[in-house]
């Protein structure tokens, strides 16, 4: 798909893509190379984005930093970054005005769709599934790394001198609207939850751009263990294959992955012990089964998949063991960043626990995450512009430990303190909330906690 080179007396195709992140470089660079002349713009206006863009100029990239974009009709291509809204007036307008507009993996897919995709998508669990599926792949001999979501800007697979042998990419719902083209071999939808809602407004809206994904692809993969899934998918995908921790008896149409006699079993086989996994909670064996029935579906034998699975260690920001000090666990789930998320999290650790919990709020049913505070959290330290909200919430249900500290600088220390007076063997970051109001992204979130835990370890 590389344009051939253009005579000088030729004017260059003008391409636009909207954000200065890491998706939007790659895409901005690849494009580059394939003969456009490029813009790239963002709101935002930083020393660290100005850092990034005198770089980009000197790659002969025009970048327009503190640019709130508006379409112009000499742009015969709009490439639109994963955190970009699709439905900002602006985009309309381009789109109206017939410029095409697509979303950065689309751009990628443009120039991969010769190499078989895996992709992943779901509210939760899509992160570890999506890294187990390619520790998976590497250990059967494919050079197949993650991208999207995790990994590498799909772009910058695209960009590379050596192209993978799949494509293993996770696909958030944004980048789903924004790439209607793209079409995996094979597709893995691993829960459903109320998220987003600020963006995609209704439920029924954001199911439906998700289950887009499944239609596109050649095989489809349900977790079968969600209620939501489980009650509405069956109808539209009636040859997928599903997932059970429960049994054989608890899938959809008998087809697909699950647990018995302590062995993950794809249709009839015996793949891998169940327990082989490191990882704990019941959410991290139903990743597994759908991580396994891909590697399955794609031909991976037996022996790379019990080798990938055994060795795996583990997805950062995603109950990540930080440190041990003082017999006090510190644990990151900095990734929780809605309120079923952080509910898996307070679930899978001990009880008593210290909860760090707070950012930037989003809409969703709370009701479950507090229920589950009340059962195992000793005391809630709560941060970043939800604090108050939080604590409102929480005493509305009756529950009165909990503390605004506003800081992650305040927040760990005080945990500390709060897990020796508790006798808690766990302080957990799962915060129920995104990230933007402090951080950069949840990554940044979980960097800032690890680093303060790792001070507060080391004296």
């Amino acid at each position: 798909m590389r344009r051939s080179g253009k005579n000088k007396t030729q004017s260059m195709p003008n391409a636009h893509i909207i954000g200065l992140g890491r998706s939007g470089i790659a895409a901005a660079k690849l494009l580059k190379r394939e003969g456009y002349s490029v813009t790239l713009s963002d709101l935002k206006n930083s020393p660290a984005f100005q850092q990034q863009q005198q770089q980009l100029i000197d790659d002969g990239i025009t970048v327009k930093l503190g640019y709130a974009f508006e379409p112009d009709t000499s742009d015969n291509l709009i490439v639109v970054s994963p955190g970009v809204p699709w439905d900002i007036p602006a985009l309309i307008r381009a789109r109206e005005l017939g410029i095409e507009t697509i979303g950065e993996m689309e751009l990628a897919w443009r120039y991969l769709n010769d190499i078989p995709w895996v992709g992943i998508t779901g509210t939760n669990g899509k992160t570890t599934t999506t890294a187990l599926i390619a520790a998976i792949f590497a250990a059967a001999g494919f050079y197949a790394p993650a991208c999207g979501n995790i990994g590498y800007a799909a772009c910058e697979l695209a960009l590379a001198d050596k192209k993978p042998d799949w494509v293993i990419a996770e696909i958030s719902s944004y980048q789903i609207e924004s790439s209607a083209a793209v079409e995996p071999r094979i597709a893995v939808w691993t829960t459903f939850t109320p998220d987003h809602l600020s963006r995609h407004k209704t439920l029924e809206n954001y199911y439906n751009i998700k289950a887009h994904l499944l239609t596109q692809a050649e095989l489809q993969i349900f977790n079968g263990d969600d209620p939501y899934l489980h009650k509405n998918a069956p109808a539209s995908f009636s040859n997928a294959y599903w997932t059970s921790v429960k049994g054989k008896a608890d899938l959809i149409n008998s087809k697909g992955a699950y647990i018995e006699n302590g062995w993950v079993v794809f249709e009839g086989a015996e793949i891998v012990p169940a327990n082989s996994l490191r990882m704990v909670g019941e959410h991290n064996q139903q990743n597994l089964l759908m991580a396994v029935a891909a590697a399955c579906l794609a031909g991976i034998g037996k022996d790379a998949i019990a080798s990938a699975i055994t060795n795996f260690p583990g997805v950062s920001h995603r109950l990540e063991h930080i440190c041990t000090w003082q017999g006090i666990d510190f644990i990151n789930d900095s990734k929780a960043t809605n309120y079923d998320a952080a509910e898996v999290g307070l679930n899978a650790v001990s009880a008593p626990a210290i909860l760090i919990a707070g950012g930037e709020a989003k809409a969703g049913d709370d009701t479950g995450w507090l229920e589950k505070i009340k059962a195992k959290a000793a005391a809630v330290l709560l941060i970043g512009d939800a604090a108050a909200a939080f604590a409102k919430r929480l005493a509305e249900v009756g529950y009165s430990n909990y503390e605004i500290v506003e800081t992650m600088e305040r927040a760990v220390p005080r945990g500390a303190e709060l897990a020796k007076q508790y006798q808690a063997k766990v302080v957990l970051l799962s915060p129920a909330c995104a990230s933007f109001d402090q951080y950069q992204s949840f990554e940044h979130r979980g960097d800032n906690f690890r680093e303060i835990c790792q001070k507060l370890a080391n004296g």
